[in-house]
């Protein structure tokens, strides 16, 4: 199988267990929406700002680091299993330690419980983490699709059982414990793998150069994404925190399920391809290309939909998210450029000047939150839309410098999608004069008419626009749709 073949291959497979996670996930999270309220999502999304920090400590980095590598044997993989497991026994006895004092910062006692619970997650990671990598490095995406929407079962059927059964913040720590100890289960079995111990520190060393530029960065990363739900914990409460955390989390979607497909695999193929600057240049601007014509749209129905999409799919008590998703959904193109920039930083080992980078928007990112602090949800979200801004113009800057590309070639790879979402901008505004009132009065009968309209429109354009950067990519779908002319 060619290079190309393996990367179409391996990010349809990224693409289905990310399309299926965020479905599942989406429509199991509309139940616990109505289970749960708004302060008790807040808790647990406090918890995670700082088990989710730590994760990033425990895998050092050095996972990426085999992915990366030109080879990699089990005593390499060992040495990975060895050092996670001993981080992540400390970092349990850390988060044990701290508990007491976490719930006293946040008045609340029942927060150091649940930190404990969430920690022991770290016993549980270095069996997960270590075939994980063993397939990423092997590109077999389909196995890891596998794991992924059967854990994700494990996971809801879970949660939405203690939830209903009244058991709070509960039902997500202890879905998310359980959920890792099954996939960690169905991973070894995929990758054939038992663990084993390894104390090479010499190697460890070689590994740890590249994975803990690679963990300083993810660590920054997570940091920098997390400092609204941090700020607002503390000023405008739990409720603040689910109010705009949910905003938040459906403005990631279509990135997380689109770009987030194309990330692994891409860095994988640039990894191979980092000595040929051409082919490393044209999967790079093809890549963004193709998000962004499959991505945006998604972004344009949010703009246009945010009240009663938020309304329709959480209830009353939500519609408060629809004002900062507005206005994150602007940020749309700017995350596409970002995340696929990291991932020609990381595969070219530019992983240090990524860094400074990242450092930087940390500042940025916490002086334009204050900023914006004062006028609320909608301000914060101001506040990171412009960060985000600064933060993408860097990023894209280091990845032109590294692939010797030009910021001309990064306009180029955005006309087919502004193209489509302009026609589709104006589909929806025409729709929105012609619908009639009963129709527009009923939130969900609203979203579903526009919903249709648009989405029509735009697969239409699509496929017969005649837009050159798109010929081989609407071919591939007429074929798929057996809409390509067959000779006589």
């Amino acid at each position: 199988m060619s290079l190309g073949d393996s990367i179409r291959h391996g990010a349809k497979w990224v693409f289905i267990g990310n399309t299926g996670s965020q479905v599942i996930n989406f429509a199991l999270g509309l139940i616990l929406a109505r289970l749960l309220m708004p302060a008790e999502f807040g808790m647990v999304a406090t918890i995670l700002i700082f088990t989710n920090l730590a994760g990033y400590v425990s895998g050092g980095g050095m996972g990426q680091a085999l992915v990366r590598a030109k080879e990699a044997s089990k005593r390499d993989y060992d040495l990975l299993f060895t050092l996670q497991f001993l981080v992540g026994l400390a970092i349990v006895g850390f988060f044990f330690a701290i508990a007491p004092w976490f719930g006293r910062w946040y008045a609340n006692p029942a927060y150091a419980d649940l930190l404990r619970v969430a920690a022991l997650s770290f016993l549980v990671r270095p069996f997960f983490n270590v075939p994980s990598n063993m397939l990423h490095r092997e590109m077999r995406f389909k196995a890891k699709t596998a794991v992924q929407l059967s854990n994700l079962v494990v996971y809801n059927s879970i949660a939405l059982s203690l939830a209903y059964l009244g058991h709070g913040p509960w039902s997500l720590i202890l879905a998310g414990l359980f959920g890792s100890i099954t996939g960690a289960l169905q991973l070894a079995w995929y990758a054939r793998w038992l663990p084993g111990i390894n104390f090479n520190f010499v190697r460890a060393q070689e590994l740890m150069r590249y994975g803990l530029l690679a963990s300083a960065n993810n660590i920054v990363g997570y940091v920098r994404g997390q400092l609204p739900t941090f700020i607002l914990s503390r000023t405008l409460g739990p409720a603040g925190v689910g109010l705009y955390n949910k905003a938040e989390s459906l403005a990631a979607r279509p990135h997380g399920f689109i770009t987030g497909s194309v990330y692994e695999v891409l860095f994988r193929a640039l990894a191979k391809e980092q000595d040929n600057l051409d082919k490393s240049r044209y999967l790079f601007f093809r890549s963004l290309t193709l998000v962004a014509v499959y991505g945006l749209p998604f972004y344009v129905g949010f703009l246009w939909l945010a009240k009663p999409l938020v309304v329709t799919l959480f209830g009353f008590r939500w519609a408060d998210s629809a004002a900062p998703l507005m206005i994150l959904s602007l940020a749309a193109p700017l995350m596409m450029i970002e995340n696929l920039s990291g991932a020609v930083l990381a595969a070219r080992s530019w992983l240090d000047k990524e860094l400074v980078a990242q450092l930087i928007m940390i500042a940025v990112s916490a002086i334009a939150i204050l900023l914006g602090l004062p006028y609320g949800m909608t301000g914060v979200a101001t506040g990171m839309l412009v960060a985000l801004l600064y933060m993408t113009i860097h990023m894209f800057w280091l990845a032109k410098l590294s692939l010797n590309a030009r910021w001309f070639d990064l306009a180029r790879a955005f006309i087919p999608a502004a193209i489509l979402n302009t026609i589709l901008l104006a589909t929806l505004w025409l729709a929105d004069r012609v619908i009639p009132v009963s129709i527009q009065s009923v939130d969900a009968l609203y979203v579903l008419v526009m919903a249709v309209v648009g989405g029509l429109v735009y697969a239409l354009c699509f496929l017969y626009l005649p837009i050159p950067a798109l010929v081989t990519e609407t071919a591939r779908w007429k074929g798929r749709l057996k809409l390509a002319k067959t000779p006589a």
